[in-house]
């Protein structure tokens, strides 16, 4: 049985997304992000920069419990466990893991950045809303690119798109239309109509965040507490 450390996230979807896909049995163990549950020792202990998602696979490469952080990473892992939604050829994998390092530097975090600024920054900031939109932007139309040269990202599809479209499922907060990237549409649309696409949405979605956050659960997120020394 495999843990799954969860919050309803962008990055947190692509791991119920991907076991779904996969077929292997999970169970999910919330962790409230909003109310600093992913700082305490017991958490920290499984994933060390705080951050979710994390997995404990109780039946590891050994026979012998396993845990891991970083969102990518237990993709790999679960692809190799799974012998499923990666290519095992060395060039088509090596292509894959280029579009998936892509998503963990530059999908995720600059569309994060865009979300951020655009709906939960304390001040609007328009240097920062500006580049961040325009680097978002930038981004969709690589993706749109590849997808004029091929049905899904790595070609087949594979954990790389899996790790991709939760990020784009926010693309209004982002600044961006997806009309503009007519490849990008219709890749998007064939992953959401996906059954387990949709069973790995399902999870916790009533837990959504809908308006931005504030208070106590702003510092939680984005002030001094995100930031403590651990």
């Amino acid at each position: 049985m495999i843990d799954v450390y969860f919050w309803p996230t962008p990055n947190g979807y692509k791991i119920t997304i991907a076991l779904e896909e996969m077929g292997l049995p999970y169970r999910v163990v919330p962790i409230d992000i909003s109310h600093g549950e992913q700082f305490k020792p017991e958490f920290l202990k499984i994933s060390p920069n705080n951050k979710m998602p994390a997995i404990i696979d109780s039946d590891g490469p050994d026979g012998k419990p396993i845990s891991i952080f970083e969102s990518g990473a237990i993709l790999l892992y679960l692809a190799e466990k799974s012998g499923k939604l990666m290519p095992t050829d060395a060039r088509r994998r090596y292509n894959a893991l280029e579009w998936l390092m892509f998503q963990m530097a530059s999908v995720g975090p600059m569309l994060g950045q865009a979300h951020h600024f655009r709906r939960y920054a304390p001040e609007q900031i328009q240097y920062a809303i500006d580049r961040y939109t325009n680097e978002a932007r930038r981004i969709y139309g690589v993706i749109d690119k590849r997808l004029s040269e091929v049905p899904y990202l790595a070609g087949d599809y594979s954990i790389v798109d899996i790790a991709t479209y939760p990020w784009l499922r926010h693309h209004r907060a982002q600044g961006q239309n997806l009309a503009d990237f007519p490849q990008l549409k219709r890749w998007y649309e064939a992953i959401e109509g996906r059954p387990a696409v949709q069973r790995g949405l399902a999870h916790m979605s009533d837990q959504v965040r809908r308006e931005p956050p504030k208070g106590e659960e702003w510092e939680i997120l984005f002030g001094k507490k995100q930031f403590e020394r651990r």
